[in-house]
């Protein structure tokens, strides 16, 4: 397990059917609750009561959730249902067989109090040991980002141009360019079927300018 400090300590069990007994779900989902999942405990808490860290406004608390497996995957919508269900911010242990996964994903709180999930991010699976996550930051929103980071490693852009940008900016900047790079191999595709040259003309045309927008961000 990550090497959170010992004061914000809870294991305490979680039965699943809180998460989908009361939830107007999908057959499907309350099906994957039961067929995949085996057990789920809540391991840690992470605030300002039981961490030395500040405050900060929109992430209250970080739970840390451990759920134990029936095979190696896990349909994303478990993990949406139990964040819309819980109003903080939450990472996940996922355990199958000895090996272990950590999820977590960009969730962020709105003005009407209400909380966005947004993309998840995950490692590999890995062995227990090898679960390294480092605290970092004075705050909760310094703790939680660096954690988000962390785990999603490569998937979130890096800009050494911009050090002053927070997750957010790079979260959104990371899909916009991976949205760009799907319609730019489609643009490529459809060049190189295109048999009229001014049809190809107009189509590369367009591949410049996505391009472009492509190397500005």
């Amino acid at each position: 397990m990550p090497g959170f400090p010992k004061s914000t300590e809870l294991n305490r069990r979680i039965p699943k059917q809180k998460f989908y007994d009361n939830a107007q779900l999908s057959p499907a989902i309350k099906r994957a609750f039961v067929d995949q999942i085996r057990k789920i405990t809540w391991k840690n808490k992470l605030s300002p009561a039981t961490i030395n860290l500040q405050p900060s406004e929109g992430i209250e608390e970080l739970e840390v959730f451990e759920i134990q497996l029936n095979s190696n995957t896990i349909n994303e919508a478990i993990l949406r249902t139990i964040d819309k269900s819980i109003p903080y911010h939450i990472l996940y242990v996922l355990e199958y067989e000895g090996k272990y996964q950590i999820w977590i994903p960009y969730k962020e709180k709105s003005a009407n109090g209400s909380y966005k999930t947004d993309l998840y991010y995950h490692t590999d699976w890995q062995n227990e040991d090898d679960l390294k996550l480092t605290i970092n930051g004075l705050t909760m929103r310094e703790l939680y980002e660096g954690l988000v980071r962390q785990i999603a490693k490569d998937a979130i852009e890096k800009d050494d141009s911009q050090t002053s940008s927070n997750l957010k900016d790079s979260i959104e900047r990371s899909k916009k360019k991976k949205d760009l790079e799907k319609k730019i191999a489609k643009l490529q595709a459809q060049v190189r079927k295109e048999k009229q040259f001014n049809k190809q003309v107009e189509l590369n045309g367009k591949l410049k300018k996505l391009k472009k927008e492509y190397e500005k961000l």
